[in-house]
C-alpha cells in the first residue's frame, strides 16, 4: 500500500455510514403487542394494514398468523401463535415464545394502535416510494436502445398510480355521530344554495329533481348508443356548472364553490378545440359545420383583399 492510499484510508471513517430504508421498529412492536393482549385491536388496522408493510419479515409472519387465527373466531396470544411460527426461529438471545411474551408485556393501549398502524402503513409507502424512484433511475440509464423514454414515463405513471390508489387508510367503518355530522352540514348548504339542492346543479331541473344535485361521492355513467346525444349532454351539464360558479372564501383563506363549481373535461375522442368549438355551438345555437365554413371564409376573403397602403 503506497503513502497516497494509505493517507486515503486514514481519512475516512472507521464506521461507514448509509441510509436506511424508513421503518419503525419499535412502533410495529407495540402494535403487535397490543394485538397479542387484545384481539380486538387487529380490527383497528385490518382495513388498510397488511402484512406486507411491515418492514421487519418476523413481524409480517407474526401480524398474518394472529390475523389468520382472529378471523377464525379464535384467540391469538403468544402460545397459539407460537405453534405456528416455526420453532428454529429466534430473535437474539431469545426464543420466539420469549419474545412473544415480550411483546405482549410491553403491549401498548389499544386506543393507540391505530396510529401505529397508521405510522407503519406510511413508513411502507415511503418504502415503495424510494423502489419506485430507484427503480426510474436505473432503468434510465440501462434502458435499452429500443425501448423510447415515453414507455418508461408510462410505466412510471402507472405504478405511481397504483400507488395512490392502494395508498389509503381513510376507508372502512366510519361511526354514527360522524355520519350525522356529515348529513347536518350537507343539509345547511343545501338550504344556502340555490334551488336548496344537496350537491351540485347541473342545470336541468328534471335531471336535478331526480338526483338532488351531483353528489361528491357519485359515480355517474352516461350509457348510450352512438349518437344519441352523450357528449352533448356531458358538455351542456358541464358549461351549467362552470357557469354557475360562486366562490366562497373559507376561515383559512382558501376558497370553496359555493354555487356552481370548477370543471375538469377528458375526453379521448376530440380535442381541446373541438371540445370547445362544440360548446361555443351548443350555446349559440349555431351548427359547428356552419360556424367553420363562416371563419374558412371570411379568412379566405382577408387573404384575397389587397393591402392597403
Amino acid at each position: 500500500m503506497n503513502d497516497a492510499v494509505r493517507k486515503l484510508a486514514a481519512s475516512q471513517p472507521a464506521e461507514q455510514h448509509y441510509r436506511e430504508a424508513p421503518n419503525n421498529i419499535e412502533a410495529e412492536q407495540a402494535l403487535l403487542g397490543a394485538i397479542l393482549v387484545n384481539n380486538d385491536a387487529y380490527y383497528r388496522v385490518s382495513d388498510f394494514l397488511k402484512p406486507v408493510h411491515f418492514h421487519e419479515p418476523l413481524h409480517r409472519k407474526i401480524f398474518e398468523v394472529a390475523g389468520d387465527i382472529i378471523r377464525m373466531g379464535k384467540t391469538a396470544h403468544p402460545v397459539t401463535v407460537k405453534t405456528f411460527i416455526p420453532s428454529p426461529e429466534k430473535v437474539g438471545d431469545m426464543t420466539m415464545a420469549q419474545y412473544l411474551a415480550r411483546l405482549a408485556a410491553e403491549a401498548v393501549s389499544i386506543i393507540n394502535t391505530e396510529d401505529y398502524g397508521r405510522a407503519i402503513y406510511d413508513l411502507a409507502l415511503r418504502r415503495a416510494l424510494i423502489q419506485i424512484g430507484e427503480d426510474v433511475v436505473n432503468i434510465a440509464y440501462d434502458a435499452p436502445l429500443d425501448m423510447p423514454p415515453q414507455s418508461q414515463i408510462e410505466d412510471t405513471e402507472r405504478r405511481l398510480f397504483e400507488l395512490a390508489e392502494t395508498g389509503r387508510y381513510d376507508g372502512g367503518f366510519q361511526s354514527f355521530n360522524d355520519a350525522v355530522t356529515l348529513a347536518i352540514d350537507m343539509a345547511g348548504q343545501a338550504f344556502e344554495r340555490d334551488g336548496q339542492l344537496s350537491g351540485i346543479s347541473t342545470g336541468i331541473m328534471s335531471l336535478d329533481g331526480k338526483m338532488g344535485g351531483l353528489q361528491r361521492s357519485d359515480l355517474i355513467v352516461l350509457a348510450g348508443r352512438p349518437g344519441m346525444g352523450k357528449t352533448s349532454l356531458a358538455t351542456n351539464i358541464a358549461y351549467n356548472i362552470a357557469a354557475a360558479y360562486e366562490p366562497e372564501v373559507n376561515p383559512d383563506g382558501s376558497f370553496k364553490a359555493k354555487n356552481g363549481g370548477v370543471v375538469g373535461f377528458y375526453s379521448l375522442e376530440m380535442s381541446s378545440e373541438q371540445l370547445a368549438t362544440r360548446i361555443i355551438s351548443e350555446q349559440t345555437e349555431v351548427s359547428s359545420s356552419k360556424s367553420a365554413a363562416a371563419i374558412s371564409a371570411r379568412r379566405s376573403s382577408k387573404s384575397s383583399s389587397p393591402a392597403r397602403r
